[in-house]
């Protein structure tokens, strides 16, 4: 299940066996319906004080609610924005894109809000979003094309927390993570439970352009049990420390 590699100093647990203490969490949680309640209230609920973080997790907020987030004048130096599980969908991301409320957000979570590489579109087309670094997307629909949008941006370049877990990655998507000039900070990237085989594992564990890349969550991928080891072995990421493949 563990085991210490003494030729890279890498933590690699074959099993997937310890998964971050949020996965177990992560599916099938939904809060209740906004429909019903006061989204002003809501929105000044979930937000600190400062108004420099946002916090509306599970909330189903949808269009209507983002809209109304963008409009809210609290919240428009806001750094941290975490909307988990609101249908956002990729009218709601564009909604974000484009409204100079959400221009210094650091830390933007979008899991679980049915994003397509269009809602992606209009994330790394934006005017703002310049300043991220951490940007969880765990459980939508980016697919291969999304990933490749996403990482071809130039505003991946501060981005030290990446989460693409569940949300259809294959091969190429992986390619395109390992062929990346944007992703030089990155020290945490989570794949888990996607489509990648050896051949994009390979791509990711061999990647010149990954130098500070500690944390790699490949779990519940398209690898046999047989081919674990021999990937293992290809690990050449200098700053690697954790590695789960299966």
């Amino acid at each position: 299940m563990m085991k210490l590699c003494k030729n890279f100093g890498l933590l690699v647990l074959s099993l997937g066996m310890l998964l971050p203490a949020c996965r177990s969490s992560h599916d099938g949680v939904t809060g209740a319906s906004a429909k019903a309640r006061d989204l002003p209230k809501l929105i000044e609920k979930g937000t600190s004080e400062d108004g420099l973080s946002v916090s509306l997790q599970n909330k189903n907020i949808g269009v209507k609610g983002v809209r109304l987030l963008a409009e809210t004048e609290k919240v428009k130096n806001v750094r941290s924005l975490a909307l988990k599980t609101n249908k956002l969908g990729d009218e709601g991301v564009a909604i974000l894109a484009e409204s100079p409320t959400f221009q210094h957000v650091e830390k933007l979570f979008l899991w679980d809000n049915q994003v397509t590489a269009d809602g992606i579109k209009s994330l790394v087309g934006s005017a703002h979003f310049n300043h991220l670094t951490e940007l969880n997307l765990m459980k939508n629909q980016l697919g291969d094309e999304g990933v490749k949008l996403l990482v071809q941006s130039e505003k991946m370049g501060q981005v030290t927390l990446l989460d693409l877990g569940g949300n259809e990655v294959g091969d190429a998507g992986a390619i395109a993570i390992a062929n990346s000039p944007h992703l030089e900070n990155l020290k945490r990237l989570d794949l888990f439970r996607n489509k990648i085989s050896p051949k994009g594992i390979e791509a990711l564990i061999r990647s010149k352009h990954l130098p500070n890349l500690e944390y790699l969550d490949l779990t519940a991928n398209a690898v046999s049990f047989e081919q674990i080891p021999a990937l293992e072995k290809m690990s050449d990421l200098p700053s690697l420390k954790v590695l789960i493949i299966q």
